[in-house]
Formats: C-alpha cells, sequence, structure tokens
C-alpha cells in the first residue's frame, strides 16, 4: 500500500510507455511546451471534463470520475465511466488523432479500470479508447498480457520518480512530434554525437581556423 503522497498520475504511465525521458521532463523537471497536437487533446479532453451524470437507457454514465488505487499508488480522473444495469463497468478514455503502434494509451486505460476495480471490488473485463480522428471507440480487452504490462509500468514510473533521474535522450520518428523536442534535444544525445567527437570536431575547426589566420607580412615572415 502507498500514502498519498507517493501516488503518481495516471497520466503518467501514458507518458512513460511513449518515452520515459518525455515522462520525466514532465513530472520530475515540471517542463512543458505545447503544440498542435497537444492544443487537439486539450480541446477534446475539455468537451468530455463536463463532470456531469446522465442515464441513457440502462447505462448511466459519469464524466472526469476521480479514480485512485491504495495498492498501485495511483490517482486521476477517468474521462467517461459507464455504469450498465447488468453490473457491467465500461471505462472510456478519449485521444486525440489516431491509434498508436505502441500500448501507452491501452496501459493508461487499464490502469484506470485496475483504480475502479480496487475501489468497488469488481472485475472490469474491458474498455474503450475514443479518438478524436477517426471519431469512433476502439475496444481495449483487458487480459492478462495488459494487466501485466500495466503494472509493470507502474512500477517502472516509481522506481524513476524515487530515482529523480531523467533518462537520456533516444531520437526516433516520434521526436519530431513532440511538444518538448526543444527541450529535449534527442538528436544532441545519439552515439553518432558524443560528447568526445564533439571535442575532437571543436578541436580540428580551431586548428583550421588558425592556420588560415597564419598570413606572411610584408617581411615575409609569418604573423597571426
Amino acid at each position: 500500500m502507498y500514502t498519498e503522497a507517493d501516488y503518481i498520475m495516471l497520466s503518467t504511465l501514458q507518458h512513460y510507455q511513449y518515452c520515459p525521458r518525455q515522462c520525466a521532463l514532465i513530472h520530475l523537471e515540471q517542463i512543458w511546451s505545447e503544440n498542435r497536437f497537444t492544443a487537439e487533446g486539450r480541446v477534446l479532453h475539455e468537451r468530455s471534463d463536463s463532470r456531469e451524470a446522465k442515464r441513457e437507457g440502462r447505462v448511466r454514465t459519469v464524466r472526469t470520475l476521480p479514480i485512485c488505487s491504495r495498492r498501485l499508488g495511483l490517482s486521476g480522473q477517468a474521462d467517461v465511466v459507464e455504469f450498465h444495469e447488468d453490473g457491467r463497468v465500461f471505462p472510456v478514455e478519449y485521444k486525440r488523432g489516431r491509434p498508436k503502434k505502441n500500448r501507452c494509451d491501452e496501459v493508461q486505460l487499464c490502469a484506470q479500470a485496475l483504480c475502479l476495480e480496487e475501489m468497488l471490488n469488481i472485475t472490469i473485463r474491458e474498455g474503450a479508447l475514443f479518438y478524436g480522428q477517426s471519431r469512433r471507440r476502439h475496444s481495449v480487452a483487458f487480459d492478462n498480457e495488459l494487466r501485466a504490462l500495466t503494472e509493470s509500468t507502474i512500477i517502472q514510473v516509481h522506481d524513476l520518480f524515487t530515482g529523480s533521474v531523467t533518462p537520456k535522450a533516444i531520437y526516433s520518428k516520434k521526436c519530431d512530434q513532440c511538444s518538448l523536442k526543444t527541450a529535449c534535444l534527442p538528436q544532441s544525445c545519439t552515439a553518432s554525437r558524443s560528447v568526445r567527437k564533439y571535442l575532437a570536431g571543436m578541436l580540428r575547426g580551431l586548428d583550421e581556423k588558425d592556420a588560415q589566420h597564419a598570413v606572411c607580412d610584408d617581411s615575409g615572415s609569418l604573423s597571426e
């Protein structure tokens, strides 16, 4: 069991799965910058964050529901949770864009389910991710594989926050769409741009510059 002081936000799991360095920059170093993609995501969440509860037929829908887990040390809110008359509880997470190649969004949604299971003493089999670009839901089954990945990610994020060390940057194509690219400078930390090679290049440049400035004066002697 964790104390409330050690709780981590549900959103950190998505950030960590997407990029551990991004997670550390946002939540350890408190660095944030917005671009078109983050702005679109914020607007999409603002539309769903009405904090209202309503009933349609046999389903009661609650928006922006606060949730937590003492066992996992998690807290945050679920965008939408549907409570069905047959006892099913169905969480829905809103995301901009389209489904990602990795499972970062699924991990965040599964963590919400784990919180709800602990709070309500139930088992939740599935939920959904709603993507703004496709305007449709994508079902997510909370199977053993996803649950294991989610709990492993939670432990890794707790360890990251306890150690308070920001991971080194590893450049990939997804970095080009990250709003923190300027602060992160991922391409400056690649193997081909090590400090040793950088300094060696600087020294070579200085030697070439000195050679170019060495000219003969009128007396035929060398001067700089």
